[in-house]
């Protein structure tokens, strides 16, 4: 539902992916969701997922006892999701669920995570928010906008302003922890918010008369949510990580046909606790990416229907907003074989 990094800044998690192997001791210990009815005896593939729809939805695939069918011997552990990110730069993971974007993160620490598919890219559930009076994002020019700097809401705000021709210094930008970011707008001197769900709801909530003006669904691309791999494990088992591209297949189908999608929101919603009718919504904000639409996302581009135009842009963002030094070579983390390989 949230990508939970909210409470930390980009520069604790990329330190966090600098101190590779020493992270060891500091990495929560997950909760493991295998597929139960597994006897293979085979060293299972670890996958670290965490709470966003796009990557929950691998619990519909958990289940239904789909890998087992596949004959796959898979071990998703739920995290946390920086602590994902630390689990993986430690080697304690074979895949992380990850954004394209802090995937480039990672890899700046040395640890090269391969995104071999995309679970979907956000489609609502990133917003700005506005208080009365201010009716579009030309409208901010000359006020002040909360957001936490270098995440994915910072990154949704600059695209905004750049596509509206506002220099980013036309704006006071105020930083501020994601969950702090309700509290934030209701006071004052704070015209406008970019967060994400369930958090902007909050904020919706505690200031009267305030309206969403711009959302990732005016921008579908900009952030894509990966399965990235690790490059030594990828390169040894590259069938059953095709396998598991074709569960993931099998499962946004489910999701998406009108006679199961009531079954499969049930499911997710129960792994976070949320009701059903609530979930809903997160869902809706969230374009979940099959195996055909995948092949689209994967050919090489530079709008943002391509997750390489996408991860260009956000890499140059990154490094615009000192996240890392220098570009990472996108091209070399993005492995576009396994989909395009599938019928």
């Amino acid at each position: 539902m949230i990508r939970t990094v909210s409470s930390l800044s980009f520069s604790v998690m990329l330190a966090m992916a600098l101190t590779g192997c020493d992270n060891t001791a500091k990495v929560p210990q997950a909760q493991a969701e295998n597929d139960k009815t597994t006897t293979s005896s085979t060293q299972p593939i670890t996958i670290g997922y965490s709470d966003w729809p796009g990557w929950v939805a691998w619990q519909v695939a958990i289940e239904k006892g789909w890998l087992k069918e596949a004959g796959l011997n898979v071990e998703f552990k739920w995290f946390d999701y920086s602590s994902s990110l630390s689990a993986f730069a430690a080697n304690q993971l074979d895949a992380v669920l990850v954004t394209n974007g802090d995937n480039l993160v990672t890899a700046s620490g040395g640890t090269k995570g391969i995104m071999i598919m995309a679970t979907d890219y956000s489609a609502g559930n990133d917003v700005i928010i506005a208080k009365s009076g201010i009716n579009s994002i030309q409208d901010l020019k000359g006020k002040s906008v909360a957001t936490e700097k270098g995440l994915v809401d910072h990154l949704l705000l600059s695209t905004a302003l750049n596509d509206a021709k506002i220099p980013l210094t036309d704006i006071k930008l105020v930083n501020s922890v994601t969950n702090e970011l309700p509290q934030v707008f209701a006071s004052p001197d704070i015209s406008a918010i970019a967060v994400w769900q369930p958090v902007a709801n909050q904020a919706l909530k505690s200031v009267a008369g305030s309206k969403i003006i711009y959302t990732s669904k005016d921008k579908p691309g900009l952030i894509y949510d990966t399965l990235s791999v690790n490059m030594s494990h990828l390169s040894t088992h590259k069938e059953e990580w095709k396998k598991v591209i074709q569960v993931w297949d099998k499962t946004v189908k489910y999701i998406n046909d009108p006679a199961t999608h009531a079954d499969a929101v049930k499911i997710m919603a129960n792994r976070v606790g949320v009701d059903p009718a609530q979930y809903e919504q997160f869902v809706g904000g969230t374009h979940l990416l099959d195996v055909e639409a995948n092949k689209k996302v994967f050919t090489k581009g530079q709008g943002f229907d391509s997750i390489y135009g996408s991860t260009y842009h956000v890499n140059k963002f990154n490094v615009t907003n000192g996240v890392y030094k220098t570009e990472m070579d996108a091209d070399g983390l993005i492995y576009p074989d396994l989909i395009q390989s599938l019928k």
